[in-house]
């Protein structure tokens, strides 16, 4: 099984998510907004196939990232979450929640060996 296609996105906790996205903007020219900046690709094997990848700030009490005390999280994009999810619980993995589904795809959440939090996305 294919699990982990590509990058989802990166997060991370700051002081002044503002202002850090507006000095990411100014500096390096990511076009960050409210929910912060967009990458979108083709896929190389299939470029009528397109994706995207996200890059946000959030503030440093957010609990988006608990239980991980750690100021950053990663998102992968994934293939079937549901049986990914199965086979990382046969692996003792620790799965944080349950899976989500939004009009753009599936989400988890789950903990690495050192208790970074990875947010495991299935895209519509």
């Amino acid at each position: 099984m294919k699990k982990v296609t590509g990058l989802g996105g990166v997060f991370f906790k700051c002081d002044d998510p503002q202002r850090m996205n507006d000095w990411y903007t100014k500096n390096l020219g990511l076009a960050a907004g409210e929910y912060g900046a967009t990458f979108e690709w083709r896929q190389a094997d299939d470029p009528s196939k397109t994706g995207s990848t996200s890059w946000c700030t959030f503030p440093q009490d957010t609990g988006y990232f608990n239980p991980s005390p750690k100021p950053f999280m990663i998102n992968y994009r994934v293939e079937n979450l549901v049986m990914l999810v199965d086979e990382l619980k046969k692996d003792n993995v620790t799965v944080v929640d349950e899976i989500a589904e939004y009009d753009y795809g599936k989400f988890v959440h789950v903990l690495d060996p050192e208790g970074n939090i990875i947010e495991l996305w299935e895209p519509k």
